[in-house]
C-alpha cells in the first residue's frame, strides 16, 4: 500500500515519517527547487520561512503543551528541532539550514520514502495527504478549489529582517532575556524616548510595496501582522508589544528603557539574528533606513530584508473531520498550515496527526479522535466545528459559515476545567491544571490506543 504525500514542509515531512516508520510506502512530493514558492529559499524538506522560533517551551503555555504532546505521540520533527536549538530564552529556537539538514537526514533515513522533485498540479488518486502548505501552487490550489466547490481564503503573512552580528554595535546593545529566565540570549538594543519617537516617525511614514489588485482583499494574521500596521494603532502600541522593555535591564547602566529591540540568534554559528516581531512589508530601501535608526545597529549588515507573501487555507469546518480526513473522500487527508492552523509548531502537529491516522487507515484501525481536554485535540476540533462559527442566512434558508482567521495554540479552545470561584482568577493555576490534565490525557488516551 502507498501514501502520496503532498508537500515536504513541515506537515508533510512529519506526516511522511509518521508513515515510513509504520512500514507504509511513501511518495514524498516537493516542487522546490524546481518551482519556488516566491518565500522559500532553498529545497530542503521542511524549511523555517519566517521566523525561526517555535515558541514557547513551557508546558504550562499552549504552545509548549503542543510540543510536549508530540513528543508524548511519538513526533519526529519535535526531536529533531531539539537536536537543533539555539538559545532563545523560554523559547525553542532552531538553526534553520541544521534543522531542513536534520530533515533531510531523518526522511533519507527511510528506503520507504521517495522524495520526488515535481510539482503535483491536481489531486492525484488513491491515498493522498496534501500538506502543499499556505503557499500552494496556483494550479493545485485550483484543483483543491474545484474538488472542494469553496472559494479558498487568505491571509498575508510577513518575513522579519535578518543582520550580521559582528556589525552591531555592543556598546550599545546588551545580551539579556526578559526577566532573565534562561540563558541571556537575545540582542536587545535599547531606546529612549526621543530615539523611539525618531523610530517611530521614520516608520509610519516609509513607503509599502504595493499589494496586487487580486491580493487587496486578503486579511493580516493577528499575530503576524507587519510591524508598519501594528504601529498604525497609536504611538505606543510597539511599547506594549514587540518593543516591551519590561524585564530588559541592562545590567552595565541598570536602567529600564522607553522601548527595547531584540534580535535573537537564527543560526547555530551564532552569526545571524533576527529582529523579533519586526515583519515588514516597507520597501527594502525603507527598511535599511528603519533598522539603522535603531541603537546599535546603525552600521547593521542587513543579510536578509522582509517581505510579505499571501497565504493559503481550505474551509475545514466544511471540508474536514476532526482527524483531518476529508468528509467527502476517505484515504485523503489535510494537513499543516493549508487546513487553517497558523504556526510551525501547530504545522507540524497537524502533520503528525494526519500521518498516524492515514496509517490506521490502511491498517484497518479506527481513526484517532484527539480528545479536547488536549491541545492538539482541541485545536483539531475547533477547525473542524461549525458550533462557534459567524454564518449567514442565505436565501433557501440554508447557512453559509465564515470561518475565522487561522488560529494558533491558545487555553481558550480547550475544554474547561472546574475550578473554584476564588481559583478562577489564577491564571497560574489554571494553565498549570489544564496543562497537568491534558498530559495525563493523552498518555492514557495513547496507552488505550496501544491496547487494541
Amino acid at each position: 500500500m502507498e501514501v502520496k504525500v503532498i508537500g515536504a514542509g513541515l506537515a508533510g515531512s512529519e506526516a511522511a515519517l509518521q508513515l515510513a516508520k509504520r512500514g507504509i510506502n511513501v511518495k514524498l512530493y516537493e516542487m522546490r527547487p524546481n518551482k519556488s514558492t516566491g518565500a522559500h529559499t532553498t529545497g530542503d524538506c521542511a524549511e523555517f520561512v519566517c521566523s525561526n522560533s517555535l515558541g514557547s517551551a513551557d508546558i504550562t503555555n499552549a504552545s509548549g503543551l503542543l510540543k510536549r504532546e508530540m513528543e508524548i505521540m511519538g513526533g519526529e520533527l519535535i526531536k529533531i528541532a531539539k537536536e537543533n536549538s539555539v538559545p532563545a530564552g523560554n523559547a525553542l529556537a532552531i538553526a534553520r539550514e541544521d534543522f531542513s539538514k536534520g530533515v533531510n537526514k531523518r526522511i533519507a533515513e527511510f528506503p520507504n520514502i521517495e522524495l520526488i522533485r515535481e510539482e503535483i498540479t491536481e489531486i492525484p488518486e488513491g491515498n493522498v495527504i496534501i500538506a502543499s502548505g499556505p503557499l500552494t501552487s496556483d494550479k493545485l490550489s485550483a484543483s483543491i478549489q474545484k474538488y472542494t466547490g469553496l472559494n479558498h481564503l487568505s491571509f498575508f503573512d510577513a518575513i522579519a529582517p535578518i543582520v550580521e552580528v559582528d556589525s552591531i554595535d555592543f556598546n550599545k546593545a546588551f545580551w539579556a532575556s526578559r526577566y532573565d529566565k534562561g540563558e541571556a540570549s537575545y540582542i536587545n538594543c535599547p531606546m529612549n524616548k526621543e530615539e523611539y519617537e525618531k523610530f517611530y516617525d521614520i516608520l509610519i511614514n516609509s513607503p509599502r510595496i504595493e499589494l496586487h489588485s487580486v491580493d487587496k482583499d486578503s486579511k493580516f494574521f493577528e499575530s503576524c501582522l507587519p510591524v508598519e500596521i501594528l504601529a498604525s494603532r497609536g504611538v505606543d502600541t510597539l511599547r506594549f508589544g514587540p518593543m516591551k522593555p519590561v524585564g530588559l535591564i541592562d545590567k552595565r547602566t541598570g536602567d529600564e528603557n522607553y522601548a527595547v529591540v531584540q534580535l535573537r540568534q537564527d543560526n547555530s554559528a551564532k552569526t545571524l539574528f533576527n529582529l523579533v516581531g519586526f515583519q515588514t512589508n516597507l520597501k527594502w530601501s525603507a527598511q535599511k533606513e528603519l533598522v539603522h535608526s535603531i541603537p546599535g545597529l546603525e552600521n547593521a549588515n542587513i543579510i536578509r530584508y522582509g517581505v510579505m507573501h499571501r497565504n493559503t487555507f481550505i474551509n475545514s469546518s466544511e471540508l474536514l473531520n476532526p482527524t483531518f480526513e476529508s468528509k467527502s473522500r476517505k484515504g485523503l487527508f489535510f494537513a499543516g498550515q493549508l487546513t487553517g492552523t497558523e504556526g510551525y509548531t501547530e504545522s507540524i502537529a497537524g502533520g503528525l496527526l494526519a500521518g498516524i491516522n492515514m496509517a490506521r487507515r490502511i491498517q484497518g484501525k479506527e481513526l484517532l479522535t484527539l480528545p479536547q481536554e488536549t491541545m492538539l485535540g482541541a485545536i483539531a476540533h475547533y477547525i473542524t466545528d461549525k458550533a462557534h462559527l459567524e454564518h449567514i442566512s442565505k436565501r433557501d434558508g440554508s447557512l453559509r459559515y465564515l470561518p475565522p482567521q487561522p488560529i494558533n495554540s491558545n487555553w481558550a479552545i480547550v475544554s474547561p476545567i472546574e475550578l473554584s470561584k476564588k481559583d478562577r482568577k489564577n491564571k497560574k493555576l489554571k494553565t498549570e491544571l489544564l496543562s497537568k490534565r491534558s498530559i495525563e490525557t493523552l498518555e492514557n488516551f495513547v496507552k488505550y490506543q496501544s491496547s487494541i
